[in-house]
C-alpha cells in the first residue's frame, strides 16, 4: 500500500518537530517510529481504510446480467414448427458518467478514512511523547529522592557526632532518620507509578508491558519561549477532515443527479422452433431470434429531489461541525500556549528558589564547623531543597507536554 511508507516518513517528521525543543538524544524519535509502525489503533484504521478503498472496484461494475429461460408447456404452433423453449439475456446500462461518479463518490469516502488515519497517527505521535515524558519525570524524581536521601545520611552522621559531644539530642538522630524512610516510600510508590506507565508507553508501541525503556538523561529548558503561528491551527486534519466530508457530500449528489437519469437496456431473445415433419419448406424450422432494446425511466423522482435537500443540509451540518471544531482547537491551543508559559515561569522561579536554598545549605554546614547546628532548621532546608526539586522537574515536564500538544494543534507542512 503507497500511503504507509510515505504517510509514515510525513508523520515521523512530525515526530520530529516535537522533539525540535532541545532534546538530547534519539530515544524518544526511535520510539515514535516503532509506534506508527506497530501500534494496532494504526493498523485497526489502516484495514478500514483499505477495505473502503476496495468500494472503487465494487462499484465499478454493471448490474447483473438477466438470463431467464422458459418451457412452452402448451407449444404455440406457427408455420415454420412449434415453439418449445424461449432463452432471454438482458443488461441493463446506467446513464453515461454514472459509474465515474460512483468511484469518485467511493474515492472520497476512502478520503475521509485517510484523514481518521492521519488523525490518529498524529494522536499516537503525541501520546508517545507524553507518556516518555512522565516517565522521565518519575526516573528524575527518584534520582531527587536518591540524592535527598543521601544528603539525610549525612546530617545523620553529624547529628550522631553533636549527640556524642552533647551539642544534640538523640531526638534529633530519629527526625533525620524518620524522613529518610519518608523519602523511601516516596521513592517505592513513584516505583509502583512507573511501572503502570511504563506498560500505558509499551503497549502504544504493541511491545511486552515490561520491556525497558531507554529514557533521556535531562531535558534541557530554553532559555525563552518559542513564538507559535496560530495559522497552522488551519491545517490541523481534524478540520481537514471536515473538507473531505463536504467534498463527498458533494460527489454524493453528482451520483445521485446521474442516478435519476434513465438507464439503457440491452436484450436478446431466442427461441427454438421444432421442425414440422409433415412439410418441407426453406424455414422449416428455423429458430427465432429478437434483439430488444428497453429504457428504464424514473418518472416518480422525488426521491432523488429528497436526497439533494438531505445533501444540502448535511454540507451545512459538516460546515457548522468545522467551525464548532475550530473554535475548541483554538481555545485548547490558546490554554496549552498560556499552561507553558506558565511551567517555563514556574521553572524558572523554583531553579532560583533551589538555588537559594543551596546557600542556605551551605550556611547550616559552615555552622556545624564552628560548633552550633539547628538540627530543624537542617530538616526545613531538606525539605526547601527536595520542594523545589520536584517543582523544577514536574515544570520542565508540563513545558514539554504542552509544547507536544502545540505542535499536534498546529501542524507544519
Amino acid at each position: 500500500m503507497k500511503m504507509n511508507k510515505s504517510y509514515i516518513k510525513y508523520v515521523v517528521a512530525l515526530g520530529i518537530v516535537f522533539l525540535s525543543i532541545n532534546l538530547t538524544g534519539q530515544e524518544l524519535e526511535t520510539y515514535i517510529q516503532q509506534a506508527l509502525e506497530s501500534n494496532l489503533e494504526i493498523q485497526q484504521i489502516e484495514t478500514q481504510y483499505k477495505r473502503v478503498l476496495e468500494k472503487q472496484n465494487e462499484v465499478n461494475t454493471l448490474s447483473n446480467t438477466e438470463v431467464g429461460v422458459g418451457v412452452f408447456v402448451s407449444s404455440p404452433e406457427t408455420r415454420t414448427g412449434a415453439q418449445k423453449f424461449k432463452v432471454s439475456v438482458k443488461q441493463m446500462l446506467p446513464f453515461f458518467g454514472t459509474i465515474t461518479a460512483r468511484e469518485n463518490y467511493a474515492s472520497s469516502l476512502a478520503d475521509v478514512t485517510y484523514q481518521d488515519i492521519v488523525i490518529k497517527k498524529r494522536n499516537i505521535v503525541a501520546s508517545v511523547s507524553q507518556s516518555y515524558y512522565t516517565l522521565y519525570e518519575i526516573k528524575a524524581k527518584q534520582a531527587v529522592l536518591d540524592d535527598n536521601i543521601e544528603l539525610l545520611a549525612t546530617y545523620e552522621k553529624l547529628a550522631l557526632t553533636s549527640v556524642e559531644v552533647g551539642k544534640a539530642s538523640a531526638v534529633d538522630v530519629l527526625k533525620l532518620q524518620i524522613r529518610q524512610n519518608e523519602l523511601k516510600q516516596k521513592k517505592e510508590v513513584l516505583q509502583e507509578t512507573f511501572l503502570a506507565e511504563q506498560a500505558f508507553f509499551n503497549k502504544l508501541l504493541n511491545r511486552k508491558t515490561l520491556e525497558e525503556v531507554v529514557l533521556v538523561n535531562r531535558l534541557e529548558m530554553p532559555k525563552k519561549v518559542e513564538v507559535v503561528a496560530a495559522e497552522g491551527l488551519k491545517l490541523h486534519p481534524e478540520l481537514i477532515k471536515y473538507d473531505r466530508l463536504f467534498a463527498s457530500v458533494e460527489k454524493s449528489e453528482v451520483l445521485n443527479q446521474k442516478q435519476r437519469n434513465p438507464m439503457l437496456g440491452f436484450g436478446l431473445d431466442y427461441i427454438n422452433v421444432e421442425k414440422r415433419p409433415d412439410m418441407t419448406f426453406d424455414d422449416n424450422g428455423k429458430d427465432i431470434l429478437m434483439p430488444m432494446v428497453s429504457v428504464s425511466i424514473p418518472i416518480f423522482n422525488k426521491k432523488y429531489t429528497s436526497i439533494s435537500k438531505q445533501h444540502k443540509l448535511q454540507q451545512d451540518e459538516v460546515l457548522t461541525q468545522k467551525q464548532q471544531r475550530l473554535n475548541s482547537l483554538e481555545v485548547k491551543l490558546q490554554k496549552a500556549i498560556s499552561s507553558r508559559n506558565t511551567a517555563f515561569i514556574q521553572f524558572k522561579t523554583q531553579q532560583q528558589n533551589f538555588s537559594q536554598a543551596k546557600n542556605a545549605q551551605d550556611i547550616l554546614i559552615k555552622s556545624y564547623e564552628t560548633g552550633t547546628i539547628d538540627f530543624n532548621d537542617v530538616l526545613d532546608i531538606q525539605e526547601l531543597q527536595l520542594k523545589f526539586q520536584m517543582n523544577m522537574i514536574t515544570s520542565s515536564v508540563d513545558y514539554y507536554n504542552h509544547t507536544v500538544t502545540i505542535h499536534y494543534l498546529t501542524p507544519q507542512n
